[in-house]
C-alpha cells in the first residue's frame, strides 16, 4: 500500500463527504434507506496477497470470509469485526489488513459479514459473534478478536459475552471503537470540530437504530457500560480528531482500574480508524496489530518489539 501525507488523507475525507451520513438525522436515515435498496457488494477484491487463500461460505445463515497462509501451517486464528457505522459494508481497506494479519502473523482469519442495518441489530449480532470465536477456538486453538469503529463496539461487546461464559481471549484489537452509542461524553462536542469523518447528530441516530429498542447502555449495545473484570489483554488505537477518542480514553481508564492488561496507542491528530489508512503511522499501527496478535497465539512469526 503506498503511504501518503496525512494531511492529504485528511483533504480526501473533507472533500469527497465522506460525513454526509454523520452530519445529520436526514443523512443517517437517508443511508439506512439506501442499504435496505441497494446492498453492497462484500467480496474481497482481486490480488489481495497471492500468499492468502481466501473463501467464501456461509455459516450460521451468515456469509464468511476465512483466509489462510497458503505456504504455511496457521497457528491460531483472529475472528475480525469490521466498522461501518452498522450500515456500510467491508471495505478495501479492511480486507488489505486481513490479508496483512493472515500472512505476517501466520493465522487464519474468520470476517462474519454480520447483518447491517435496516436488517441487524446488536444483539444478535454480538451472540453470532460470540459462535464463530468459539466455532475458531475449537478449529484452529488460540484466537483473538478485533474490529474497527462499529466493529469496536461488536468486538467489545462480544469479548464481555464471551468472558460471562468462561471464554477469555488472548487478546482483543479495537481500532477507534464506538464504546458508548449515546455519545453523550461532554468531550466529544469539543472534538467534533476537528473530526472531518463523524458526526454526533447522524451517530446516535444509527446507534439507536443498532440498539433495536435495547437500552444504550447495556454492554451489548454500548460496552464502556460493561464489568470490564476478567477481560484478556486489549489493545487499543484511537486518533485524537476523532469523536470516539474521548470514550476510548474512559475505556483505558475503565479497564486499567479494573485489572485489565491494556496497551493504549494514540496518535495527536489523526483521524478515525488511522490504522487502516494509507499514513505512515497507519503502517506503524498495522505492524503493531500483527505482532500483537503473532505473539497472543503463539505465531513463531512474531516479531520482537523495536
Amino acid at each position: 500500500m503506498a503511504t501518503v501525507p496525512s494531511p492529504l488523507v485528511r483533504w480526501v475525507i473533507s472533500a469527497t463527504g465522506r460525513n454526509r451520513t454523520y452530519l445529520t438525522e436526514e443523512g443517517a436515515r437517508r443511508r439506512i434507506a439506501e442499504a435496505a435498496l441497494k446492498p453492497e457488494p462484500y467480496a474481497p477484491p482481486w490480488g489481495l496477497r497471492p500468499e492468502v487463500e481466501v473463501r467464501l461460505t456461509q455459516r450460521h445463515g451468515w456469509p464468511v470470509a476465512t483466509m489462510r497462509p497458503l505456504n504455511l501451517s496457521p497457528h491460531g486464528a483472529l475472528v475480525y469485526a469490521h466498522g461501518g457505522g452498522w450500515v456500510s459494508q467491508i471495505t478495501v481497506h479492511h480486507w488489505r489488513l486481513l490479508a496483512q494479519i493472515c500472512a505476517e502473523a501466520n493465522v487464519t482469519v474468520t470476517v462474519p459479514i454480520y447483518p447491517k442495518l435496516p436488517f441487524g441489530s446488536s444483539v444478535p449480532v454480538v451472540v453470532g459473534f460470540a459462535d464463530f470465536v468459539r466455532d475458531s477456538v475449537a478449529a484452529h486453538g488460540p484466537t483473538c478478536l478485533a474490529g474497527d469503529s462499529a466493529g469496536g463496539q461488536i468486538a467489545l461487546s462480544t469479548a464481555l459475552t464471551l468472558r460471562d461464559t468462561g471464554v477469555v481471549l488472548p487478546r482483543t484489537i479495537l481500532i477507534s471503537p464506538a464504546l458508548d452509542l449515546r455519545l453523550e461524553n461532554p468531550d466529544v462536542e469539543r472534538v467534533q470540530s476537528d473530526d472531518p469523518w463523524l458526526g454526533i447528530i447522524g451517530g446516535r441516530v444509527l446507534g439507536r437504530e443498532w440498539a433495536a429498542g435495547v437500552d444504550l447502555t447495556d454492554p451489548a449495545v454500548s460496552p464502556l457500560f460493561g464489568d470490564l473484570t476478567g477481560l484478556g489483554p486489549i489493545t487499543v488505537f484511537s486518533g485524537t480528531h476523532d469523536i470516539l477518542h474521548p470514550d476510548a480514553l474512559l475505556l483505558v481508564e475503565r479497564a486499567r482500574a479494573a485489572g485489565v492488561d491494556v496497551e493504549y496507542v494514540e496518535e495527536p491528530g489523526h483521524l478515525h480508524v488511522f490504522p487502516l489508512l494509507p499514513t505512515a503511522e497507519g503502517r506503524e499501527a498495522r505492524t503493531l496489530i500483527v505482532n500483537r496478535i503473532g505473539r497472543a497465539v503463539g505465531s513463531e512469526t512474531a516479531q520482537p518489539d523495536r
